[in-house]
């Protein structure tokens, strides 16, 4: 995987900045960045100087500013954590976005690889877990609000045994609660079943370390590709490739 303890917190981002901007723009300009990270023009271009120099971005003086390969991987890796620390504070946690956003940029620095897979892991056991759920979520939600005061578990069991219940009547309905991708509906999630391919979308995901198990979501549809949300990834895949991608529905 990418490491990159050889920048600082501060170089990482304006690394992060720029992905994002380029996400938007197809290119960053050094008032986009200024902009993005609310500092002088001055420190922009000290720090654009210095990952020039590092070989991670793309840059002359007035022009723009894309990411070389090197930057690119890197600055992916940063938004990933990124989005695996605020998707696990405000999806279970239940906190606010701006403050999750906020505590996401302070320790998405620091946190290992190690840690980041525990969590994504964690998180996608929650969501396929019988036991858990949005229930369980919920749950922990009303048990923080009432200042530690646990619901009867009895009455959670007996949630539990009925969403089960639900699941294998609609799965005995329907015959399958599988689906490929591309006709999965906006805002559903699943649990990645198998690739019946093995060309660029299978590659894509064994590289990226997205497995049977993985759980994705879908984020946008066009008339040529999909956009969907996996492991701390936003990727695009092509409707062709979407139709191989067989997943088990969560919702």
């Amino acid at each position: 995987m990418t490491q990159t303890k050889a920048l600082s917190s501060n170089m990482e981002d304006y690394l992060e900045a720029i992905f994002n901007i380029v996400a938007e723009k197809q290119a960053a300009r050094s008032k986009d960045i200024a902009m993005r990270l609310n500092v002088k023009n001055s420190s922009v271009t000290g720090a654009l100087r210095l990952l020039g120099q590092k070989g991670y971005i793309n840059y002359a003086p007035y022009d723009v500013i894309t990411l070389t390969a090197k930057g690119n991987d890197v600055a992916r890796d940063i938004v990933r954590r990124h989005e695996v620390l605020c998707d696990f504070f405000t999806k279970i946690l239940g906190v606010e976005n701006e403050e999750a956003e906020e505590t996401a940029c302070k320790m998405e620095h620091g946190v290992s690889h190690t840690v980041l897979d525990r969590i994504i892991r964690f998180v996608e056991f929650i969501q396929i877990c019988p036991r858990g759920g949005e229930q369980w979520i919920k749950g922990f939600s009303d048990y923080f609000q009432k200042n530690g005061v646990l619901e009867v578990c009895g009455n959670s069991i007996a949630r539990c045994l009925e969403d089960m219940k639900e699941r294998e009547k609609y799965i005995k309905s329907k015959g399958t609660n599988s689906l490929s991708l591309a006709k999965m509906k906006l805002g559903q999630r699943g649990t990645l079943l198998k690739i019946k391919s093995r060309g660029e979308v299978k590659k894509q995901f064994d590289e990226l370390g997205i497995n049977p198990g993985s759980v994705i979501e879908l984020e946008q549809i066009d008339d040529r590709e999909v956009k969907i949300k996996t492991r701390g990834y936003h990727l695009l895949v092509r409707n062709d490739d979407a139709a191989k991608v067989e997943l088990e529905i969560l919702s």
